[in-house]
């Protein structure tokens, strides 16, 4: 017997998250800075480089984006990302599944835009960049946006990760949960992003050793 598919087991969930709204509103995003209460997070890493030029085919830059697209760089002891694999990028809601302390909780996302272009840095000159973001739906204890993508500057070679976020705290029913993500938040968001910056190192490094991507 063929086993399903993790979102075949999840189907009900993924079709009401797609039915839900985004929890904040995306178009006033000028206004979420420090000053009015947003954490903004900006964090890096360096990955295998390459020859100077466009990014070589089943190379760095390539393996990067391939595990991205796949969401498979976040520490999965805490965060799991359950989605339909062949729907397109730009339409896709994912169902996030959260651990910690023996809890599971769920929360829905959803893609808001794909970045997949060539352009140019004052500090680096022209870089290649693929990537994009989701944003939280409604339920999330977190309102916000996370962008992940993927850069090879085109004259040195170095490629780099880097994952962008401004996010809020939503209002929790549950005042047990709200208390435990106001005491744990904070540390649950910088350890995943911690672990994603050393999982997608470890995942390209491996896809290179292999052979390269797919």
């Amino acid at each position: 017997m063929t086993t399903p598919a993790p979102w075949e087991q999840h189907r009900a969930q993924l079709e009401a998250f797609r039915k839900a709204k985004v929890n904040y509103d995306p178009n006033r995003v000028h206004e979420y800075t420090a000053t009015t209460g947003w954490r903004i997070d900006d964090y890096e890493t360096d990955l295998p480089s390459e020859p100077p030029g466009p990014p070589v085919a089943g190379g760095s830059w390539e393996a990067a984006c391939e595990v991205v697209r796949e969401y498979r760089f976040p520490p999965p002891d805490l965060v799991t990302g359950i989605f339909v694999l062949d729907q397109p990028l730009h339409e896709r809601v994912m169902l996030i599944r959260g651990q910690f302390l023996g809890f599971t909780f769920w929360f829905g996302v959803q893609i808001g835009g794909v970045t997949d272009e060539t352009r140019e840095s004052p500090d680096v000159g022209p870089e290649r960049v693929w990537g994009y973001h989701y944003r939280t739906l409604e339920g999330h204890f977190e309102k916000g946006q996370i962008d992940f993508t993927v850069h090879k500057h085109l004259r040195t070679g170095r490629v780099l990760f880097r994952v962008h976020a401004y996010s809020q705290p939503d209002h929790i029913r549950n005042i047990f949960y709200r208390i435990g993500f106001k005491l744990f938040g904070r540390m649950l968001q910088r350890k995943f992003a911690r672990e994603s910056l050393r999982r997608i190192r470890e995942l390209v490094e491996a896809k290179l050793s292999a052979g390269g991507t797919k």
